[in-house]
């Protein structure tokens, strides 16, 4: 079912179970005054990557991280959460310094992948989403509103004007599966 190497996903689930520990209070000082509200049951949990798709009226599809993106989403029972999404197959760095890439391999390692963390609530379908951090640092802070289903273990979500390469009319849809284990 899962594209998730276990290795990776054991990693992933022992950095939720660490994660109170080791990151509760610099976010609690982060979100002090920010008014979390509740954190539904079906949100709790690890999530892997289904797609992640910009869809324009007329119905076409532009896969913003390739055929088969990875990604995982981690929320806890507080709501707060870790998102990392990359696109499956990458180009590593020439020089195999992060410090010395050329600005192709910039670019392209910026536009395969996309992490952020934050907080997540939900009021019936709305889901609530406050990024306190992001790969991209435009949405530091954002905080945004998106309407989701769950569908058996699938979560979907659309985002009402993407922010990557989406022209007028286009909106984005993301689809999680829930990771059983």
């Amino acid at each position: 079912m899962s594209r998730v190497h276990p290795t990776l996903l054991a990693s992933f689930l022992a950095t939720l179970l660490v994660s109170p520990a080791v990151i509760a209070a610099p976010m609690q000082d982060a979100m002090k005054s920010a008014d979390h509200g509740s954190v539904p049951r079906e949100l709790i949990g690890a999530w892997t990557l289904v797609r992640c798709d910009n869809v324009y009226p007329d119905g076409h599809r532009v896969e913003l991280y390739g055929p088969h993106p990875e990604g995982m989403w981690l929320i806890d029972a507080q709501g707060d959460y870790m998102m990392q999404i990359v696109r499956a197959k990458r180009m590593p760095f020439a020089a195999n310094d992060k410090s010395k890439g050329t600005p192709d391999e910039y670019r392209a390692a910026s536009m395969d992948s996309n992490a952020h963390f934050g907080h997540v609530s939900a009021d019936g379908d709305v889901m609530h989403s406050q990024i306190l951090h992001a790969s991209f640092p435009n949405w530091d802070g954002r905080n945004s509103e998106s309407h989701y289903t769950i569908n058996g273990d699938e979560l979907t979500y659309s985002v009402a004007k993407p922010s990557s390469g989406a022209s007028e009319g286009a909106r984005g849809e993301v689809v999680w599966r829930r990771v059983r284990s």
